[in-house]
Formats: structure tokens, C-alpha cells, sequence
């Protein structure tokens, strides 16, 4: 099979809490001053990317799925199986938390459930973001909930630009306003909504989840940070962010040449800052492409921060 690397057409979806970092941090055309989410590399149903090349004209991510599997090493699954976005919180998102695969497959018509991760990709002085919570039991949580103690519960986390955090299903979490985050995760789009600070949208609050939540929710909280690994690579600086059941993600400062070796059904790649080229190909800061089944090796040129992510 011939060397492909597909080159994706970001989708971009309006949010209550979304700004306009998108388009001022990396050039994107954005439907308006509310942008929350770009989907750089998706085949959900809810954003399916298109295609860039010329080759395959017409034709989403979702669709090669489906047509030509062996692009994709030929993986089992209905689905894309992940999903980067790169999310703009200009205010907070909601308290939330997401099922696993088995609580989803059985409550939300057989959907995967949700394991994500974020990259602080930027984020304003004293910015914060809640993982975790103070409950020590299922009761104590229901109880601080209907005494609206929401200071109490959840655990607020001081953020930095470059910082990282895998968020497990069980695990309640909010990204908060000025933050940038580049968000690895599951294909899937399953999300309870815990607690919204009373907000209206169109006049009327967004629907809660509660009972959902407290199903799901992992009580009481652990703390566990993903083991990270660094190592150089040519002219390439590589650190292992996270390793899990679904995903690896990991970070590349390339500022020369290096050598990479992809012998995985795909690879997601997101140029976060700088500019290069991929085997001759010219590609820059808020390009995300797919590389297809066992590509094998390939020459990185440039002065780039790439991030990369497979199964």
C-alpha cells in the first residue's frame, strides 16, 4: 500500500462559552466570536472531517472508514475510534463527567464512552480548572449537591501552559474560562452535565444529568498522573504524555531533522506551533493530518511542535 497522509478540514461548533482564540491563535476562518470547538481530526457522525486530498475529493474521514478500511489497518469498530479537538473556553464549561464503554454501550444506544485527555496549549495568569472532587461517599456527594455546597466539592487545580491531564470516566471535570486546550479523546460525544451555575441559554437552563452523574461518577476521587517518559530523537526532543487502554499521546519539539517510525493503524498528528515538512510535504502551525496504516518510516524537517497520538 502506497505512503498517504491525509490532510483534515477542521469543523468548527458554536458554544455558549466559546471566544475567538481559534482564529486569533491560529488563523482559522470561525463561524463567529462564540467558537469553542475545533475538531481537527474527527470521523463522529456529530463532525466528520473532510478530506483535503485531491485524491480522495468528496470524502470524509468517516467515510474512508467505511470504504477503505485498509487505510486504517483494517480496525474493527463501527467508528473512527479517536477524536482531537482543540477547545477555546473563553468563560467555564459545565461541572461534567463522562461513562465508561459498558455504562454507555447499555444507556446511550451502544455509544463508546468518554476518556480524554487536555494539553494546556495556552491559558490566561490564575487560570484554573476543576478535576476531582471532596466527597467521601456517594451520600455525602448527593447531600452537598442538594445544598448547593458546589465550593466545597469540587477541587480546583491551578494551570499552566504546557501542563497535562488525563481525565478518566468517572472523573468529574470543567475546563474553565481562558483556556486553550488541545483535547485528545475517545470518539464519542457522551457527556452528563453535573452543574452549570445556573446559566440560560435562549433564555431557559441547559439540561442537568444528575442521576447519571452520580452513577457514574468515581467516589471517592483518586489523583492518579499519567507517568510521562522523555527522550531524544535525532534533532527531536519526544515526551510520552500518557499511555492508556485507548490512546498514547506524545509531544515532539523537532528543530532540525528527525526520524520517525509509524507502524500503528493510523497516526494523529497536530502541528501546534512552527513549521516543517512531513516527507517533503509543507506543513504548519494548525495543520492536523492522518497518518494511514504502517507508514513506516518518514523524515521531519523544520523547526515544529508537533503533537502526535495513536492507538
Amino acid at each position: 500500500m502506497s505512503k498517504t497522509i491525509l490532510r483534515m478540514k477542521p469543523i468548527f461548533q458554536e458554544k455558549i462559552w466559546g471566544g475567538n482564540r481559534l482564529n486569533r491563535v491560529f488563523g482559522y476562518t470561525i463561524p463567529s466570536d462564540e467558537t469553542g470547538e475545533c475538531w481537527a481530526i474527527s470521523g463522529h457522525p456529530g463532525g466528520d472531517c473532510t478530506v483535503e486530498n485531491p485524491e480522495f475529493a468528496g470524502e470524509t474521514v468517516g467515510s474512508l472508514w467505511k470504504k477503505q478500511p485498509e487505510l486504517f489497518g483494517n480496525l474493527p469498530g463501527d467508528i473512527f475510534p479517536l477524536l482531537i479537538k482543540i477547545i477555546d473556553a473563553k468563560d467555564d464549561l459545565s461541572i461534567q463527567v463522562h461513562p465508561d464503554d459498558a455504562y454507555a454501550g447499555v444507556h446511550e444506544n451502544g455509544s463508546l464512552g468518554k476518556t480524554e485527555c487536555w494539553y494546556v496549549l495556552d491559558c490566561d495568569e490564575g487560570a484554573t480548572i476543576i478535576i476531582g472532587h471532596n466527597a467521601s461517599t456517594k451520600e455525602e456527594m448527593a447531600q452537598m449537591i442538594e445544598e448547593n455546597r458546589w465550593n466545597e466539592l469540587l477541587r480546583q487545580v491551578p494551570i499552566h501552559k504546557g501542563d497535562f491531564f488525563q481525565i478518566d470516566p468517572g472523573c468529574l471535570h470543567a475546563i474553565k474560562g481562558g483556556t486553550l486546550i488541545l483535547e485528545t479523546q475517545q470518539s464519542s460525544d457522551v457527556t452528563y452535565r453535573f452543574y452549570d451555575y445556573g446559566r440560560l441559554q435562549d433564555g431557559k437552563p441547559r439540561q442537568l444529568h444528575i442521576a447519571q452523574s452520580l452513577d457514574v461518577t468515581t467516589v471517592p476521587f483518586r489523583a492518579d498522573a499519567p507517568a510521562q517518559e522523555t527522550w531524544s530523537q535525532g534533532d527531536a526532543k519526544i515526551t510520552r504524555l500518557v499511555t492508556c487502554q485507548y490512546y498514547t499521546v506524545c509531544r515532539a519539539e523537532i528543530n532540525g531533522t528527525a526520524e520517525f517510525n509509524w507502524n500503528h493503524p493510523f497516526v494523529n498528528v497536530s502541528v501546534l506551533s512552527g513549521e516543517g515538512t512531513l516527507d517533503g510535504i509543507p506543513v504548519a502551525k494548525g495543520d492536523h493530518l492522518l497518518i494511514t496504516a504502517d507508514y513506516g518510516a518518514m523524515t521531519v524537517k523544520g523547526n515544529l511542535e508537533i503533537m502526535y497520538s495513536h492507538l
